[in-house]
Order: structure tokens, then C-alpha cells, then sequence
């Protein structure tokens, strides 16, 4: 039976391990705090254990401040583990702002305000010649969409007309990590769907799936945005998914926010 360890069990990762359950996997999962079916990241013991019994090893935690906290703590036992697969969920904000352009794989990454998620991708394929970065542009999916925020009333249209994202649909993410379990070489994969497009399309679409009224056109002043979502706003780049394409045999189901929404709906 193949056992795969994931450590940080979040939307992704969850997902994630739902489907290689159901496959006849055996997961070990790790959070912050324990439950009825994971480690707490604390328990240095039973989280060495079960790095030297896994088959397979992912990472989903995001650097936490300057560090990650996954590296520090463990990254000398999964570097001498004899798992026979590793992988590192990471993000395209790594590639920084574009200008609206295309970044693939062998662009070069950007710091820009992504200083310690590019260390963490740049450290995490020092780790294994074996690991796979899987890069990630902005998740959406079931509870967690352009949909919600319309119901909930939290949903913006922000006023920059040549401002473009990419994204993919949870579900998309999760085939491609499971192509990549099956076939294709360590290295770096883009999995973004096939149409890089202003927020303001996603926001648009859903009101029209709701029978919303559209929100106001603000400003980025004007929207009184977190930090967080602010700096979602300062980068500007469309990711080409084409490599995963071609050595994982991947490719998304829901190519474009449309088919994706329309799902989640």
C-alpha cells in the first residue's frame, strides 16, 4: 500500500488526500494542532516516524515569516528519507510581476514581496533530486470562490483594466498532483487553468450564475482592501501550464473560470 505523508493539511492538501484515500491509499497527515486523523506539527516523534515509513512525502505549508518552519524542523530527515516521492505545493507569486506577461517554468523568479515563499521553493529543490514543486496560481473551488464572496456581499470589482491573474480549480490541482504520482519526471509544474483573465471576470460571471447586481467599479483606494488583498493587486502576469501538460498528460477539466464556477455552483 502506498503511503503518502502530507504535512499541513489544508484545503489543497485535504482535498488532496480524500481522493488517494478513496484510491486505497494510506495518508498521514500532519496539522498545527493534532485531531482524530492527524499528528500535531509539535510531535517530533511520530512525525520522524512517519517520515522514514512513507512512501511518498508532500509539503503544503507556506513559509511563516522569514523561514519554513517544515525545513528547519524536519528538512534534514526528508532529505535522507528513502521515500520514492516528494513534492512541495509552492505558488506562482514566486515569479513576481510579469507586467501581464507569460512565465513558464524556466522564468526566472521575481522577490519582489515573495521573499521567503521564492527561498522556500529555491530551498525545497535543493532538499531531493527526486521533489516536485508544484506551483500554484490563486485556488479556488467548493466554499471557497468567487461565488461565496458574491453571496457573503465581500466580492470587489477593482478598477484596473490591464490587470490579469491566473487560477485553477481545487479539483484540477489535485489531478495534476495525482499525474505527477503516476508518471513525468521531478521538477517544476505550473498547474493554472488555460485562461489568465482580470479578477473582474471571475466577480462578473458569478453574479451572473447568482442573479446578482454587479458590485461598484472602486478604485484600489476606495475598496479599503486588507494587506493581504492589496498585494494581490500589485502583481500583474498570465502562467503557462503547458509543461505539466505535456510530461504528466494532464490537463484541467475546467480549462477556464466559466466551467469552474459553473461546478462549484
Amino acid at each position: 500500500m502506498p503511503h503518502m505523508l502530507i504535512l499541513g493539511m489544508g484545503y489543497t492538501a485535504s482535498r488532496l488526500a480524500t481522493r488517494l484515500r478513496a484510491e486505497g491509499w494510506r495518508i498521514t497527515g500532519v496539522r498545527r494542532a493534532a485531531d482524530a486523523e492527524t499528528f500535531a506539527f509539535d510531535d517530533d516523534s511520530a512525525v520522524r516516524v512517519a517520515i522514514v515509513q512513507a512512501t511518498h512525502i508532500l509539503s503544503s505549508v507556506p513559509p511563516e515569516g522569514e523561514v519554513d518552519p517544515v525545513l528547519t524542523r524536519y528538512g534534514p530527515a526528508i532529505g535522507a528519507a528513502h521515500a520514492i516521492w516528494t513534492g512541495y505545493l509552492s505558488s506562482t507569486g514566486v515569479y513576481g510581476n510579469a507586467a501581464g506577461a507569460w512565465v513558464d517554468e524556466s522564468s526566472p523568479m521575481r522577490l519582489g514581496h515573495r521573499v521567503a515563499r521564492a527561498q522556500a521553493d529555491a530551498d525545497w529543490g535543493a532538499l531531493r533530486p527526486d521533489i516536485r514543486r508544484f506551483r500554484l496560481p490563486g485556488i479556488y473551488g467548493p466554499g471557497r470562490s468567487a461565488l461565496d464572496r458574491v453571496r457573503e456581499g465581500r466580492a470587489h470589482r477593482i478598477d484596473l483594466p490591464d490587470q490579469v491573474f491566473s487560477r485553477a480549480h481545487i479539483d484540477d490541482i489535485v489531478a495534476g498532483i495525482v499525474a505527477a504520482l503516476r508518471r513525468g519526471p521531478p521538477g517544476i509544474y505550473n498547474l493554472s487553468d488555460d485562461l489568465p483573465c482580470a479578477q473582474n471576470r471571475l466577480i462578473e460571471e458569478a453574479c451572473a450564475i447568482l442573479g446578482q447586481p454587479l458590485p461598484p467599479l472602486l478604485s484600489l483606494e476606495e475598496a479599503q482592501l486588507s494587506p493581504m488583498a492589496r498585494s494581490f493587486y500589485a502583481e500583474n502576469r498570465r502562467v503557462a501550464n503547458g509543461r505539466a501538460k505535456r510530461l504528466l498528460g494532464w490537463s484541467p477539466r475546467y480549462p477556464t473560470y466559466r466551467e469552474g464556477l459553473r461546478a462549484c455552483f
